[in-house]
């Protein structure tokens, strides 16, 4: 059973409030959950993250993995919480961004004959 730390949607159209929930990592995203650590409201200025600590801390230890938005969150919350990982999705998108095209090459126009 693999355990990952996501984000459930909650609210209305167009107004929606997260919660931070420890689910299984093949339930649904709005599923079943194994318990409620935090949640998150996009919509106020600033963002609003309120986390329960022991929770969150409960949940690290046992092995669970965080999804990319829920470490920002956590970070951003309870800065030293969480470490640094190595490559990401976002870093490993940049250096592939960064990386020369490989030269192909140029396609020949077709010439036509006249006759």
């Amino acid at each position: 059973m693999a355990v990952v730390l996501r984000l459930a949607r909650l609210g209305k159209h167009k107004a929606p409030i997260y919660r931070i929930v420890a689910a299984e990592k093949q339930s649904r995203r709005d599923g079943r959950f194994l318990d409620i650590v935090g949640t998150y409201n996009p919509l106020t200025s600033p963002a609003s993250v309120s986390v329960k600590e022991d929770k969150i801390s409960k949940w690290l230890d046992v092995g669970a993995k965080p999804t990319e938005t829920v470490r920002a969150l956590i970070k951003r919350s309870l800065p030293g919480k969480i470490e640094a990982k190595g490559i990401t999705k976002r870093t490993r998108l940049r250096k592939l961004v960064g990386r020369e095209k490989s030269v192909r090459p140029r396609r020949r126009k077709h010439r036509h004959s006249t006759a």
